[in-house]
């Protein structure tokens, strides 16, 4: 059968090399989202103008923050991140940064590139810190490219960090100094004396008996699929069954790399994603939910997880609600005091556990980078979003990674299954039938680059109506009840649900999440009132 719409890799590489960006075209600038920039090299919003601008900000950025250790490079397996790291390393080696690359340019998944860098800087206790780059757009289509920065404390860079480097990146190329940039070619850079090669992936392995019961994981015999996806963790499970021994091994049902993705089913909108999360995505595996006991699927760079039983695929609101009952009742190193870190668009059923299990829960806004301090320092047991990212402490409290880690939320499923006897899906229901059903949805709608910044700037009186649904609004907030950072749109609470809208940091899009604690239709009435709403007030 002909594959209809495969990505056209050679014109996708050319594009990187021979188109650029126009400097007065705002959607082809560098634009750090919560996750780093992304874009795609034909739309012009992803070409080696934006990554050697990027890789010099990034130099400069890191020798203004005293930071002279090794700067630790992965990337994944979209096909314009091998460009990219090119690109990076040409520029930082030419800028005297010591750059450590994996060895023989496997892909490296965005938990393994935080994991070294605290490794480095806080368990070695090295004088020289270290900091590191990601090449990766995540789970976004094979036509995509990103890039995000990793200072010392191994998690996603601060909005302020940020923002000094798409800044000083677009000055850069509106300036026209591109072509000053300090530069020397690949084949020379890594050659020199400031740039090395390590094994990323045993490390890593090896640290994994920190955080989960391995033990537990390797005798329990239960039968195990995992789908990458094609992503940057394909080759971690065939080492993880050999370091541990695993009894019955852990199956990779593909263990393909294919950079056009062709392999992937068509997600809800007709585009290919490396969506975990999406039952579109991820259909492939979810036909095998019957050949596993457990099986689960990540995106392209590993830090996100998708859990499928054979009940089918959770969504990730639920696996995270199980997720921390878990945890934090059978993490006994763990102090009384660590909280439950959450977004503030996830599933109000989190709320209802934390409650339950006596644990503080701090609710921030949208992105990773909001749980990297408490991550960091253990205030903070757990991190998640509801996009089907998390990370969560080691067993003795100590930090694992300050980014999300799909690859132990994967395992902590089987752990979960193997020591209680029940999967992830099975604990949903029991938290169901004791908290009741929770209704939730998110939908995307088209929206200007004006109407993105009207919503991001909404203050609570913007909005007059003071019913949702038929019921009284309790709450109404532009700010995250746990950090007091603005959450760059709007939160509208009542005592039977919820919604809440923000501009998408990477498309042109507002994003609308609503939850309803009474039915599938109350949550109808919902999403309808909360399209009206921000129509109104956008």
């Amino acid at each position: 059968m002909e594959k209809k719409n495969v990505v056209n890799l050679p014109s996708l590489i050319s594009d990187y090399y021979t188109l650029a960006p126009d400097p007065e075209n705002k959607t082809q600038g560098v634009a750090f989202g919560t996750s780093g920039h992304r874009g795609s090299s034909k739309l012009h919003s992803f070409n080696e103008t934006h990554i050697l601008a990027i890789a010099q900000a990034v130099a400069e950025h890191r020798k203004a923050e005293g930071v002279t250790g090794p700067m630790y490079i992965g990337a994944d397996t979209h096909a314009l991140s091998e460009p990219a790291l090119r690109s990076c390393v040409e520029v930082l080696a030419a800028n005297d940064v010591e750059i450590v690359l994996q060895e023989d340019f496997k892909p490296v998944p965005t938990p393994v590139v935080s994991r070294i860098i605290l490794e480095h800087n806080f368990e070695k206790k090295s004088d020289k810190k270290a900091d590191g780059i990601v090449i990766t757009p995540s789970h976004n289509p094979p036509t995509d490219g990103g890039i995000k920065y990793d200072p010392i404390t191994g998690g996603p860079a601060s909005a302020e960090a940020t923002t000094k480097i798409q800044n000083r990146a677009n000055e850069i190329i509106k300036s026209g100094g591109v072509d000053k940039i300090k530069r020397v070619t690949f084949e020379k850079a890594i050659k020199q004396d400031n740039v090395h090669f390590m094994d990323y992936m045993m490390p890593y392995v090896k640290a994994l008996a920190r955080v989960i019961d391995m033990d537990a994981v390797a005798n329990c015999g239960l039968k195990v699929g995992s789908d990458p996806l094609g992503g940057s963790g394909i080759f971690y499970w065939d080492l993880i069954n050999e370091v541990y021994k695993i009894k019955n091994p852990i199956t990779v049902v593909n263990p393909n790399i294919d950079y056009t993705f062709s392999f992937m089913p068509p997600d809800h909108d007709g585009k290919i994603r490396m969506d975990c999360s999406s039952p579109f995505a991820m259909a492939n595996l979810i036909k095998m939910k019957d050949d596993y006991d457990i099986a689960f699927g990540n995106d392209t760079d590993y830090d996100r997880h998708g859990i499928v039983t054979p009940q089918g695929l959770m969504n990730p609101n639920h696996y995270l609600a199980v997720a921390i009952r878990y945890l934090f009742t059978n993490r006994p190193g763990w102090s009384k005091d660590a909280m439950v870190g959450k977004t503030l668009v996830s599933s109000s059923l989190i709320d209802k556990v934390a409650a339950d299990i006596g644990r503080k829960l701090c609710e921030v806004p949208v992105g990773f980078k909001w749980f990297v301090d408490g991550l960091f320092d253990g205030s903070m047991g757990f991190g998640g979003e509801e996009s089907a990212g998390a990370s969560f402490l080691c067993k003795d409290a100590s930090v694992w990674t300050t980014d999300k880690d799909g690859i132990i939320m994967d395992l902590l499923a089987v752990e979960i299954t193997a020591k209680t006897g029940k999967n992830p899906a099975v604990h949903h229901k029991e938290l169901t039938d004791k908290f009741g059903t929770f209704y939730y949805a998110r939908k995307d709608t088209p929206a200007t680059p004006d109407q993105k910044a009207a919503l991001g700037k909404l203050a609570p009186e913007n909005l007059k109506a003071d019913t949702l649904a038929g019921d009284k609004i309790t709450g109404k907030f532009t700010k995250a009840p746990g950090n007091g950072a603005s959450i760059g749109g709007l939160k509208v609470v009542t005592d039977k649900g919820w919604f809440a809208a923000r501009p998408s940091g990477t498309e042109d899009m507002c994003k609308v999440y609503a939850e309803s604690f009474v039915s599938e239709d109350h949550l109808k009435q919902i999403q309808k009132e909360a399209q009206e709403i921000v129509a109104s007030v956008v």
